[in-house]
């Protein structure tokens, strides 16, 4: 399928209610207002062709940008590529989702997930924090460096609360996604889960919450399920 064949695509995928949903919570226009079950029947169409994918984040509207980032080969993207994508970011849908994801996988993420943190510019903060939260979920304990994370848990702990409003809910995420995926550390995680303890985000009108990282955390424990990585961080 062509751009204007997959555009043309997503229109009529489209649904007014998703629209008001996505916006509700960020999104800005263009966009369509597509559910992402009915935007991944046209991933198959996307993924063999990645100039395809990387015009459709280019459009700027937001369904082709996520169907773009589920599509995209991140182990062909240039780290000058995945720069722009983040500065395109502008709001946090793909921001913590879309480039996150894809930066994660690729072979920028440790890279750029450092440079990225110490941004003045929320959303791309906000991608640095995300994308170092989606290596460690799919990266084994022993090609990560655990004094960096520790680093990184002492800065949640001191600043979090200070911090960008959005901010805010990524490095909370941080601290579970070290909790949950790095066994070595996830002691240390649930102290600094329990030091910091309920995070305060404005969701705006949606009925999204701030998970409690102890909770979170707990519930992995319970199942059994700590240190246990996934397969892939983009979905």
């Amino acid at each position: 399928m062509t751009f204007d064949e997959i555009m043309k695509r997503l229109e009529e995928l489209a649904t007014e209610s998703t629209k008001k949903t996505l916006m509700r919570h960020g999104a800005k226009e263009p966009l369509f207002g597509v559910k992402v079950g009915d935007m991944k029947k046209l991933v198959k169409y996307v993924k063999k062709d990645q100039d395809l994918a990387l015009a459709l984040y280019d459009s700027g509207n937001y369904d082709a940008m996520y169907l773009a980032g589920l599509s995209v080969n991140p182990k062909l993207m240039t780290k000058e590529t995945l720069q722009e994508w983040a500065k395109k970011a502008s709001w946090y849908g793909p921001a913590e989702y879309t480039v996150a994801g894809v930066a994660a996988e690729s072979d920028y993420a440790l890279e750029l997930a450092r440079e990225w943190i110490k941004s003045d510019n929320e959303m791309i903060a906000v991608c640095g924090w995300n994308t170092y939260s989606n290596f460690l979920s799919i990266t084994p304990d022993e090609n990560i460096d655990l004094n960096e994370i520790s680093n990184l848990l002492n800065q949640v702990e001191t600043t979090i609360h200070e911090e960008r409003n959005r901010v805010r809910y990524v490095m909370n995420g941080f601290v579970i996604s070290v909790g949950t995926y790095v066994q070595a550390l996830s002691k240390a995680a649930k102290k600094v889960a329990a030091h910091i303890g309920k995070v305060h985000v404005d969701v705006g009108n949606t009925a999204c919450k701030v998970p409690l990282a102890t909770e979170y955390i707990k519930k992995i424990e319970d199942k059994d399920r700590v240190g246990m990585k996934r397969k892939t961080c983009i979905c």
